[in-house]
């Protein structure tokens, strides 16, 4: 039987999922998808991902494809029928058809994601799911000159979780590691070719204790250098990250 590929692109809120991927007596994003599209087409369907988002971690726009048989479905209909079966902290934004070769981890040219901070002594209700609150002031200078040191091509090894588990190894290029203030909200924006397993939260966390002036903003050079993961990269909570984007023609640049 012919199949069809296509592309999809979801946001969703990570709160109440154990993660991305399919994982036994746990409720998780990929487990929802592949649950609504076995649904609809009346058989077992894969859906893979651009890559996965832990649990409690957010995605403004992840990026998957799935294969279904050839004209048993319009675009747009899978788009209706997804969103009318999948609970509402999932949404299903874009579905349009793929080439066969297109995969949305292998085919990504690189990813951005977002980390929000709270900094003030008391964060509200509303954003305690969505923001990591922090009660001590923050030097964000500090945490600006550590970004600038880990930008460019490094091995991260040191912001890695578990870098052994690394098959194509702990290389990446940091196109853009930037921390920014409005008001009591500071912005960490990474993007890269790709990441290592939790390295977003390891940066995060790692960029935090240098705005507590536990460290130096000069130790972000000592420690990649190491190529060691040690306590003095902790990793942040999953709550205020954010899968933004994924990009497939191009890194981004600026």
């Amino acid at each position: 039987m012919t199949k069809q590929r296509y592309c999809m692109s979801i946001a969703y809120d990570g709160t109440a999922y154990a993660g991305w991927q399919v994982q036994p007596r746990h409720t998780t994003v990929q487990g929802e998808l592949e649950r609504v599209l076995h649904e609809l087409s009346g058989g077992k369907v894969r859906v893979e991902s651009s890559g996965r988002t832990d649990s409690g971690v957010h995605a403004r726009e992840q990026v998957a494809h799935f294969d279904l048989p050839e004209n048993s479905f319009r675009p747009d209909k899978l788009l209706i029928g997804m969103n009318a079966l999948l609970e509402p902290d999932i949404r299903v934004l874009a579905v349009r058809p793929a080439s066969p070769d297109f995969h949305a981890r292998f085919s990504a040219k690189g990813k951005e994601y977002r980390y929000y901070i709270i900094n003030k002594k008391v964060i509200t209700p509303f954003q305690r799911l969505y923001r990591t609150g922090i009660r001590e002031p923050l030097d964000v200078s500090a945490m600006q000159q550590a970004a600038a040191h880990l930008q460019g091509r490094h091995d991260f090894a040191a912001f890695a979780a578990n870098p052994n588990r690394e098959l194509d190894g702990t290389v990446r290029n940091l196109f853009r590691l930037t921390v920014s203030q409005k008001g009591s909200e500071i912005l960490i924006r990474a993007a890269a070719d790709g990441f290592l397993y939790k390295m977003v939260r390891s940066l995060a966390g790692f960029l935090i204790r240098i705005g507590r002036a536990e460290l130096p903003p000069e130790a972000a050079r000592t420690i990649l250098e190491s190529k060691l993961r040690t306590a003095r990269v902790p990793t942040a909570p999953p709550e205020g990250l954010f899968l933004w984007r994924v990009y497939y023609n191009k890194a981004p640049h600026s």
